[in-house]
């Protein structure tokens, strides 16, 4: 049971740190959001998606906590049996999600802020702000594709 119990931490781990740095990306662009929106309420629509833009990041997360527990059958009704080695190639595989996750989230939110800050300057510039978050969004993308190529083809359980 150490082993599901190791693979388990890492799923969880993966998820909750996600989630934590999303929180965190759009803690940081709201703060951006509401000044840009007490004196030009008329951008919400541009404003709302550099917000949310870093919350992708939780669902990654959610996502590769999920594929984990899909995979070990978990979400099936079984509890595998794993070895404490297995255990630690899972947990190996949330890795790139707890880290990539959690700093592009706030990166990206940082990055949003700026891009409010040029869209609340120059509204006709929204299309290239929205640009400049999601090139960000790249590197949580590679994060969550990693711990997919991972957990499919370098675990055997």
């Amino acid at each position: 049971m150490l082993g599901l119990a190791i693979a388990l931490i890492g799923a969880a781990l993966g998820a909750a740190l996600a989630a934590a740095g999303s929180g965190k990306g759009v803690g940081i662009a709201g703060e951006a959001a509401a000044g840009v929106l007490s004196e030009k309420p008329e951008l919400f629509g541009t404003v709302l998606i550099l917000q949310a833009l870093p919350g992708t990041q939780g669902f990654y997360g959610f996502i590769s906590a999920f594929l984990i527990l899909l995979r070990l059958g978990i979400l099936g009704g079984r509890l595998p049996e794993l070895t404490i080695e297995q255990g630690l190639l899972v947990f190996a595989v949330s890795i790139p999600i707890m880290f990539g996750e959690f700093v592009s989230a706030i990166w990206q939110g940082r990055a949003s802020a700026a891009a409010l800050q040029m869209v609340a300057q120059k509204p006709e510039t929204s299309g290239q702000a929205i640009i400049i978050p999601a090139l960000v969004e790249t590197y949580a993308i590679l994060s969550l594709i990693t711990s997919i190529i991972f957990l499919f083809y370098g675990v055997k359980i």
